[in-house]
């Protein structure tokens, strides 16, 4: 197999990331090269270098010679696009959350099914070095048997503006955007057990707030008016081996910042950010912090996905673990509007 050709659909703020990550690697010496970004925003495209910029996804198809499509388009937009790529046998990476809903899940996973071709959910978060080192001491049983977890990613004031305030196109607030990251991540470092229940509560009591002196991520579409998100929310899912996890997320809340997530085992435990162990040696409690080497973790799943592509081995973050953190997400909203716990 020569070298992969990409090319990125949507041209965001996330796909600029992923554009300096393919340049990178490129430079690398790696066999992938992006020679294409499609965006239907033309001043945006004006800003494209390096590659060649279309603003019809069927022209480019037309024109380029691609072995995958990096899709970082807004949640709406990405069942759409990634059967477009599968009908013509695109290999497809594609940012989280997987969908606008459960629903647009679903059909996602009969057309990956039904196509045949290799499906990755970008999930950074798992791919830093700290969560992986942990990932493998889990796997090598020096945790035991988790039952319990709790992590959080929370932000004092940090509401996006633009589509991602519009549930018709977002899918919801923090719980979707951020949210998904942390609880994929801990879900992962669990072992990726089946979730069964949650129970979880939504609040938007601060909304479009007007705080002076913070930064806030602007999508494109700034002219977006909506905002009917929730702005944090917290709660509690089980699962089907008995262990639980405790989660909260937020855009707006008046609390200190955090991004965390503990992990619980029978026989230690761990922390992330930093990656700091709990456990025992000689009938004595043992604390150690382990030192890793910082690495961009979007470098570091891209990396992944192309040497899947090269291999033929199935993608860490696939299309069933696309599924099950999109119907844990599911669940939390379907809870918090119920209120009470429900089945996932």
């Amino acid at each position: 197999m020569g070298k992969l050709k990409v090319a990125l659909l949507g041209y965001g703020i996330i796909a600029k990331i992923h554009h300096e990550v393919y340049n990178t690697l490129a430079l690398c010496g790696e066999p992938v090269e992006l020679v294409a970004v499609c965006d239907q925003d033309e001043r945006t495209l004006a800003a494209v270098k390096g590659v060649r910029a279309y603003s019809s996804f069927d022209a480019m198809i037309k024109n380029e010679s691609l072995d995958y499509v990096d899709i970082c388009l807004p949640t709406h937009l990405h069942e759409e696009a990634a059967r477009l790529c599968f009908l013509k046998g695109l290999h497809v990476l594609c940012e989280k959350p997987m969908a606008l809903n459960l629903e647009h899940a679903l059909r996602m996973k009969e057309e990956v099914e039904k196509a045949g071709i290799p499906f990755m959910m970008a999930m950074p978060s798992r791919y830093g070095t700290e969560a992986q080192l942990l990932m493998k001491m889990v796997n090598q049983g020096k945790l035991g048997d988790i039952y319990y977890a709790k992590t959080s990613s929370i932000r004092r004031r940090g509401t996006p503006l633009g589509w991602f305030t519009d549930t018709r196109k977002s899918g919801g607030g923090p719980v979707i955007d951020i949210g998904v990251h942390c609880i994929d991540r801990t879900w992962f470092l669990m072992g990726r057990p089946k979730p069964v229940r949650v129970s979880a509560m939504t609040s938007n009591k601060i909304g479009d707030y007007k705080t002076q002196g913070v930064d806030r991520w602007i999508a494109l579409d700034s002219d977006v008016t909506a905002f009917d998100t929730e702005d944090s929310a917290a709660g509690i899912i089980h699962f089907e081996n008995g262990a639980c996890m405790l989660f909260e997320v937020s855009w707006a809340l008046n609390a200190e910042p955090l991004e965390w997530t503990q992990v619980c085992g029978s026989k230690a435990g761990a922390t992330l950010n930093p990656l700091h162990v709990f456990g025992e040696d000689m009938n004595h409690l043992t604390d150690n912090e382990l030192t890793t080497l910082p690495v961009n973790p979007f470098a570091v799943e891209i990396d992944h996905f192309i040497s899947c592509l090269r291999t033929g081995k199935q993608p860490e973050s696939g299309i069933e673990d696309g599924l099950t953190v999109q119907r844990m997400l599911e669940g939390i909203y379907q809870s918090a509007k119920a209120g009470k716990e429900v089945a996932i």
